[in-house]
């Protein structure tokens, strides 16, 4: 936790060295990696109110102002007990996800916080308040501890996804009783004032008195406020892949999986996010490309290319790795698909210059067919596609996502998503402030997200192709989930 307050202070020494006229800041809000926590002593409240702008954050802060003074955060997945705990509590993995929007995950915070209440209880005592890394920031600033926001709350297994509200049951199975004074109020959402940077700031570092602090968001729901309209959907081609779609508010919601995860919208309390993730990404991707395509990405393009869509009924599975969706599947799988039949045959049996084409497709046809598994019946296409990430470079790929998901394909000028979220949760703050707390985050957008450029367009004929390969595509991944178990 102590290098995260000298990262505050460091930021605003920066921007003192770089000529930023900090006193014009209006709005602070941003983004805090998903899942973190920080747990709060009994003297946080005086400490943080009490701050002396002679000295350095880390000096009146850090230990006295924390219970533990390490903050758990995603890499850990100590808590597979709890996790277990957690599902025979709420009856299993999906009534779980039915309530939270995921399964139990070790590196989700309730299961944090359960672990800490069992291996140190004398801690778990000692702490009168439990932040996520988004929502400590925002104390900092203040001068008090600040609500958790709505979005970043989903990744908890604590709040109920439809409600936005804490879960009753959640909190006692994970930290008793005494869980919801911790969390202190409900999740609060994008664009509410809490209240203003304290003195600490302003006689230190030149920020104005006036200057209010908005609720922060995960780096994830930060990231589809940057790229992402309400239909819109963030595709990233990293090692692993993610896709994040932004859903608009309905009466039926969303449905839940233990494979995916349903976040609230940080702007919107009826709006969510439905989030897949990969493990096999760009790691499978490059295998298959070193294997069959002499290590060269120009050469594994010409090979997509020269083969049709659908890939002459050659489908291919790649998963070096245990894989999320379809859960714990691992190695290649191949099959020759037809109008009516998916009949398995040997990976040596798919002719050498179908693996290409073979891996794109199956990798943004499962992503399809989980996707529309999660929406609600009759719920509008998919509007745009933002695609980040190394792989979001290669043209070749873009068109096939393009054509697979039926939508123009974009990428952003900002490398700095999360980032641009935050800015734009502060100046939504601010705008809406300005007009006696009402107006939308679309009403202030217009819809629209900028610093786009679109890179690829879809062939209808092609789509119209892919759409016949959706249902064939779900039947050869129930084979594999069958010989898997």
């Amino acid at each position: 936790v102590a290098m995260w307050l000298d990262a505050i202070d460091l930021l605003f020494q920066r921007l003192k060295i770089a000529g930023v006229e900090v006193s014009k800041i209006s709005a602070i809000s941003g983004a805090g990696q998903q899942h973190g926590s920080v747990y709060w002593s009994k003297n946080a409240e005086f400490l943080l109110s009490s701050l002396d702008s002679t000295r350095s954050l880390v000096s009146q802060l850090s230990p006295a102002a924390f219970s533990l003074p390490n903050a758990p955060i995603w890499q850990d997945s100590s808590t597979t007990r709890e996790c277990k705990e957690l599902d025979e509590v709420v009856g299993g993995a999906q009534a779980l996800a039915d309530i939270s929007g995921s399964r139990a995950y070790e590196r989700f915070t309730g299961n944090q916080i359960a672990k800490i209440r069992r291996v140190n209880p004398e801690v778990y005592a000692a702490t009168s308040a439990i932040s996520l890394v988004s929502s400590f920031i925002p104390s900092v600033f203040i001068g008090r501890i600040v609500p958790v926001d709505i979005s970043d709350a989903s990744g908890m297994n604590l709040m109920d996804v439809i409600t936005c509200k804490w879960s009753d049951i959640l909190l006692n199975a994970c930290g008793g009783p005494e869980l919801r004074s911790k969390l202190g109020s409900e999740p609060v959402i994008g664009g509410t004032v809490l209240g203003k940077v304290s003195r600490y700031f302003v006689d230190k570092w030149g920020l104005s008195p006036d200057c209010i602090v908005a609720p922060f968001t995960g780096d994830n729901p930060a990231s589809v406020i940057a790229l992402a309209a309400s239909g819109d959907a963030v595709l990233s081609l990293g090692t692993s892949t993610t896709f994040l779609l932004s859903i608009p508010g309905a009466d039926t919601p969303p449905k839940r999986f233990i494979t995916s995860h349903l976040l609230s919208h940080p702007t919107d309390l009826k709006g969510k996010i439905a989030m897949l993730c990969y493990k096999n990404g760009a790691l499978a991707r490059e295998q298959v490309r070193d294997r069959y395509s002499d290590r060269d990405w120009d050469r594994f393009n010409e090979l997509v290319e020269a083969t049709p869509p659908g890939n002459n009924g050659n489908f291919g599975m790649y998963f070096p790795l245990p894989e999320i969706i379809p859960p714990g599947v691992v190695g290649q799988h191949a099959f020759h698909v037809s109008e009516n039949s998916t009949t398995p045959i040997a990976v040596d049996d798919l002719p050498a210059d179908a693996h290409p084409r073979a891996i794109l497709e199956s990798q943004f046809l499962s992503i399809r067919c989980h996707i529309e598994a999660i929406l609600p019946e009759h719920s509008l296409h998919l509007h745009h596609l933002v695609a980040t990430g190394g792989s979001s470079a290669n043209q070749t790929i873009r068109q096939i996502a393009a054509d697979i998901f039926g939508v123009k394909v974009y990428v952003s000028s900002t490398k700095e998503a999360g980032g641009m979220g935050g800015a734009l949760l502060a100046k939504y703050a601010w705008w809406k402030a300005a007009r006696g707390g009402k107006g939308s985050f679309e009403d202030m957008t217009g819809g629209k997200i900028t610093g786009l450029r679109c890179v690829a367009e879809p062939r209808r004929e092609v789509t119209e192709a892919y759409e016949k390969l959706v249902r064939l595509y779900q039947a050869c991944e129930n084979q594999v989930i069958q010989k898997t178990v």
